[in-house]
């Protein structure tokens, strides 16, 4: 029996079991593009409004002064990771004072500084890759993924690689809200993991000052907008966004894209034989699987959209699997086609919070879609994996696969 849509609770982790409810998504565009959700499941959280059509997700994201990612926390569940790290992070900020914090990062994150670090992201793959040698089954979360991007965004902030296993573990349970097997003892872990990621960089921002270096915390450390640098609060709570971002968005689209390749071998062998297609696939495999399948923000004021009103408080999420799913937008939304061109929202829809390692990312994905194929041709797929149950986490388990 079909749910009436005032009905449905995008909060309920049930409908999460195998990922995205895309069939919702698809109702709630058509029949309720602003739609109300009690989150009745989560003991004490604020129901929310969900945005599902890529028009009002984009609309919303650009404008900050009456959504404000600052006034309250930017996941669904406001005790996932508690408000005042989130607020600590410039992607829980609002002008004027997140425009101060990004642009000090952003000096890390130059096409320059991009570019310098391919050979090096190309050589931690293919050691990566090496280390599977003679092997016939592994899985490619675990044994590729994991393993690559965490060393990648660890050589780029400057994170010794004995820390990568632990900035892992920060991310996967970090950020996996709601998912028991990631947070096995609920979400009080998060904070432990928080400070111990904080108390970390704090003794790596106290070593750059000491000695400095060329990489990114080092110019976190000594860069200066308007005579002012950072305070170590605001190194760590940004190192930890980056780390985070870093870690589980490349693992979340990589792992998903391969998954997607492996169910349909046909479009696996089109990339095999053409590798000129892979920087388009990337952008496909972005806007099919978004790592982050939302970001929240809260009303400063009332609004109307779609004869609904929004009131001052409220809060507001933008779900990105939805919007990028839109039929208004993209034909055949659910289809993977490699040769797409229509742009996405996987990296945020515009304005301030736009993705910071868009770039890199997209440097990054590249390399492991080119070299897994490249060194793997005829990978099969060894068993369906089962979904992070997650309301932000967007990503397989497991991607286990046999070699052919």
């Amino acid at each position: 029996m079909t749910v009436p849509v005032e009905e449905i609770d995008l909060g309920d982790l049930s409908l999460w079991v195998d990922g995205p409810p895309h069939a919702i998504f698809d109702r709630l565009r058509t029949e309720a593009p602003i739609h109300w959700s009690e989150m009745a499941s989560w003991d004490g959280e604020p129901g929310f409004w969900s945005i599902t059509c890529a028009e009002d997700v984009h609309a919303v994201s650009r404008d900050w002064e009456a959504f404000s990612s600052e006034r309250g926390g930017i996941l669904a569940a406001d005790h996932s990771v508690p408000i005042e790290f989130q607020n600590a992070m410039f992607i829980g900020m609002d002008p004027p004072r997140h425009d101060r914090i990004k642009a000090l990062f952003q000096r890390g994150f130059t096409p320059k500084r991009i570019a310098a670090h391919e050979d090096e992201i190309r050589a931690i793959t293919l050691r990566v890759l090496d280390q599977l040698e003679g092997r016939t089954e592994f899985d490619l979360v675990a044994d590729v993924a994991q393993p690559v991007v965490g060393r990648v965004i660890g050589s780029f902030l400057g994170a010794p690689e004995e820390d990568d296993a632990m900035w892992a573990d920060f991310a996967n349970r970090g950020l996996a809200l709601g998912d028991d097997e990631l947070q096995p003892e609920g979400e009080g872990t998060v904070l432990e993991l928080i400070e111990k990621g904080v108390m970390r960089v704090i003794e790596m921002a106290a070593e750059r000052r000491e000695t400095p270096t060329d990489d990114l915390t080092s110019l976190l450390v000594h860069a200066e907008v308007d005579g002012e640098r950072l305070e170590d609060y605001e190194i760590a709570s940004g190192f930890a966004l980056l780390v985070a971002a870093g870690n589980d968005s490349t693992k979340a689209t990589y792992s998903s894209g391969m998954l997607a390749l492996l169910r349909e071998p046909e479009q696996m062998q089109r990339l095999v034989e053409n590798p000129e297609m892979i920087p388009n696939a990337v952008e496909e495999f972005l806007r099919l699987f978004p790592a982050f399948a939302h970001f929240r923000r809260t009303a400063t004021r009332d609004v109307e959209m779609h004869g609904k009103t929004i009131r001052e408080g409220d809060k507001v999420i933008l779900w990105y699997p939805a919007s990028n799913r839109d039929e208004t937008v993209y034909a055949c939304p659910h289809q993977m086609d490699i040769e797409r061109t229509t742009d996405h929202q996987a990296f945020g829809a515009g304005g301030r919070h736009f993705c910071l390692g868009t770039a890199l990312a997209r440097l990054e994905l590249g390399i492991l879609f080119t070299e897994t194929l490249k060194r793997y041709p005829s990978l099969r797929l060894a068993e369906e994996p089962d979904a992070v149950r997650s309301l932000f986490a967007n990503q397989p388990r497991s991607v286990r696969v046999t070699v052919g």
